[in-house]
């Protein structure tokens, strides 16, 4: 019987599993828990770690390091839309690219864990699309890409300068499994920028971090919600291996992306939309994705956080399904 950690490197290595991980790669609203505490939920249970032991899941541990704040719970909109040109930029410096050096060193007892196989221990860092955007909005940012283009280059220069000084830390304390980029660059009708701005602003970027990830033996996914189909080869030509959650409301088709990319990794598409309507309907989901997931380099999740019209019941009902379908 494969471990956590084996069994995450064989599926997305398209290599055979004793089964699929069982995983939600994106957990929960919070609206969604509060709700499952007055059916059943212990009411002590805070942790997203612990609340996914709770409900059987695979162990996976995620450090999200952030760029404004020195904890890897933090939360931005304190920053959203605040710069509009290089002075805002550089008044608002001071306050970025925080020290993590007390979340790196609690990685190591992970990492320990990690090496038995008992946990996968994953990093998220932010993206050269989702930082900037952050700084100054979508608005601003589409004009800033002609209007400003040095300023998206000092930003995404200093945020890159930032995340190859976090992966120096990391890599003497932990050696994670994988690697996500958290972008949000695509939304229902595609990427929000063309492939001319995503290699003159993005690639540079991508490839000298990539360098160093491949150095590290990192996976490298990248998070970005709505129809990623034109953007994966880009992504590709960069480096990145795999793209997640490939939102089904979105038209994102699986095994159509499955066709044209054979060895990238997918992570998600299950339609979340169809969880309150019980059993038949999920497992009929399940079903839709089968011959996907017999393709390997898959691994079905929600295809976002589990939305609070689900009661717990239901969940436990997706849960069971979620057992019963990776064990095929």
């Amino acid at each position: 019987m494969m471990n956590h950690v084996e069994r995450f490197r064989a599926v997305m290595s398209f290599e055979p599993v004793d089964r699929l991980p069982r995983w939600e790669w994106a957990m929960w609203w919070d609206e969604t828990i509060a709700r499952w505490k007055t059916e059943g939920l212990p009411p002590d249970l805070d942790d997203v770690f612990e609340t996914s032991e709770y409900f059987g899941l695979d162990p996976y541990k995620q450090f999200w390091f952030s760029t404004t704040e020195s904890t890897i719970d933090a939360k931005q909109h304190h920053v959203e839309g605040v710069v509009s040109n290089m002075d805002d930029y550089l008044r608002i410096l001071p306050r970025l690219y925080p020290d993590h050096s007390r979340a790196i060193a609690a990685m190591a007892s992970w990492e320990k864990r990690q090496q038995r196989g008992e946990v996968v221990v994953w990093i998220t860092l932010e993206g050269f699309f989702w930082f900037p955007r952050t700084l100054m909005g979508f608005v601003k940012l589409m004009y800033a890409f002609i209007e400003q283009p040095e300023l998206i280059h000092r930003i995404n220069e200093d945020l890159l300068r930032f995340n190859l000084g976090l992966l120096d830390q990391i890599a003497r304390v932990c050696k994670p499994t994988f690697m996500t980029i958290a972008e949000d660059m695509s939304y229902n009708n595609g990427p929000m920028i063309g492939p001319d701005f995503f290699e003159a602003f993005l690639a540079p970027y991508y490839r000298r971090l990539m360098d160093r990830v491949k150095d590290m033996g990192m996976l490298t996914i990248v998070d970005t919600d709505g129809d990623v189909t034109k953007l994966v080869p880009w992504l590709q030509g960069v480096g990145v291996e795999g793209v997640l959650p490939l939102e089904r409301q979105a038209g994102v088709d699986g095994m159509r992306l499955r066709q044209q990319f054979p060895r990238f990794a997918l992570i998600g598409h299950y339609n979340k939309m169809v969880m309150p309507f019980g059993e038949a309907a999920m497992r009929a989901e399940f079903e839709r994705l089968m011959p996907l997931m017999d393709t390997g380099g898959f691994i079905p999740s929600v295809d976002h956080q589990t939305p609070p019209g689900v009661s717990l019941e239901l969940y436990r009902v997706y849960r069971r399904l979620l057992d019963e379908y990776t064990a095929r």
